[in-house]
């Protein structure tokens, strides 16, 4: 049977590359980065080698790169951090279509007196930057808006908003975990003060991600112990990981995504010609990876099991909500009714998927949501 993984929204294979590159700090420079002995000081030129490069990325400068466990402790880290160190101000801003561990944290600061305001978005998952400027108050201390949309794919548009966030004095975060190395990001540009990456979205290891903090930035260290990545994130670098992220991000280049964008294309519109089919999401600044579609009259947890028994790998929505049976909050914020919500699959390419791959599922496909609509019950 043919296997096509088509959810690399969740996680990607780790490149062959990044492995190899890796392999020597498990075993020969295994040494502690805050040691003084050469095996220490191995460590730590490898550590600062793999920050220079992930900053250069996204304009920013090396000493500004935080090392995390990856895209959850690094959102938890700039929205709880910036909400505790400015208590004066209680206000946070955020949208209706973040990454869940986003939406938890703020429903958590609430749990602890503060206040947040959730932006609603239009049909393709955009906020509209009057609406955040009418959102703005004089206790606002944060507003974190996701930059590429983990399900349904959307490329927020951050530089009028961080224009505006600017101009209030409001510190400004985003979620690029599914945009960083796809699309142009840019810290000064877009005028952000803290951005959340990680590894395992770029075929990098999984265990290891990065918060940019601007300098400056008034935030509280979350993780007490000693003085890890310039006071703000405790505990011994996952030097591997580490490695492992640096090159996966040095091996990402515009080829890949014009690869991505093409093989994307052809699903999208290979899929279109189902009848009764929806794509969810813009068709245009779209993540080059992803394609979001509702299928009417059938529930999408059924679709990706019979394509999970043809070998094909996709998901309901983001990874962090596939397996319950409450519809997509994302898809509901962007006007899709219950049935469309649940109706939902979600397919993530990489750059190592192929068009051979792509003609595959758009073969299968066709065939088990005819059969699945021959038995569906919400077919009156």
């Amino acid at each position: 049977m043919k296997e096509v993984y088509l959810d690399n929204g969740a996680t990607t294979m780790v490149d062959p590359k990044v492995l190899k590159a890796m392999i020597p700090y498990f075993s020969e420079s295994y040494g502690n980065a805050y040691s003084i002995h050469n095996f220490g000081l191995d460590a730590k030129s490898a550590l600062e080698d793999a920050r220079e490069i992930i900053a250069k990325l996204i304009n920013a400068d090396p000493e500004e790169i935080v090392f995390t466990s990856g895209g959850t402790e690094s959102n938890n880290l700039a929205i709880k951090g910036i909400a505790f160190e400015n208590k004066d101000k209680n206000h946070i801003i955020t949208t209706k279509v973040e990454h869940k561990c986003v939406m938890e944290s703020c429903k958590w600061l609430e749990k602890q007196g503060f206040k947040v305001t959730y932006l609603d978005v239009d049909k393709d998952g955009f906020v509209d930057p009057k609406d955040l400027e009418k959102a703005i108050t004089d206790k606002t201390a944060l507003v974190s808006i996701i930059h590429g949309n983990n399900e349904i794919g959307g490329i927020m548009d951050l530089e009028p908003l961080g224009k505006i966030c600017k101009k209030h004095g409001v510190y400004f975060h985003t979620d690029a975990c599914q945009s960083f190395t796809k699309t142009e990001l840019d810290v000064k540009k877009f005028n952000l003060d803290l951005v959340t990456l990680n590894a395992h979205k770029i075929h990098g290891p999984k265990g290891v991600g990065a918060l940019f903090v601007k300098k400056d930035t008034n935030i509280k260290q979350w993780q007490s112990g000693g003085l890890h990545e310039h006071g703000l994130r405790a505990g011994t670098e996952n030097i591997h990981g580490i490695v492992g992220f640096g090159e996966a991000a040095k091996l990402a280049n515009e080829n890949h995504v014009k690869h991505m964008e093409k093989l994307r294309d052809k699903l999208i519109d290979g899929v279109l010609k189902i009848p009764d089919t929806k794509l969810n999401g813009p068709k245009h600044k779209r993540l080059c990876n992803n394609a979001n579609f509702s299928f009417k009259s059938i529930e999408g947890e059924a679709l990706g099991g019979y394509l999970d028994q043809e070998g094909i790998a996709s998901s309901t929505g983001s990874a962090c909500s596939s397996g319950t049976l409450e519809p997509s909050y994302v898809l509901t914020a962007i006007g899709l009714d219950h049935e469309g919500a649940n109706g939902s699959q979600r397919f993530t390419l990489s750059r190592f998927t192929t068009e051979d791959e792509i003609d595959h599922v758009l073969k299968v496909l066709p065939n088990i949501v005819k059969r699945l609509r021959e038995i569906s019950p919400l077919i009156r």
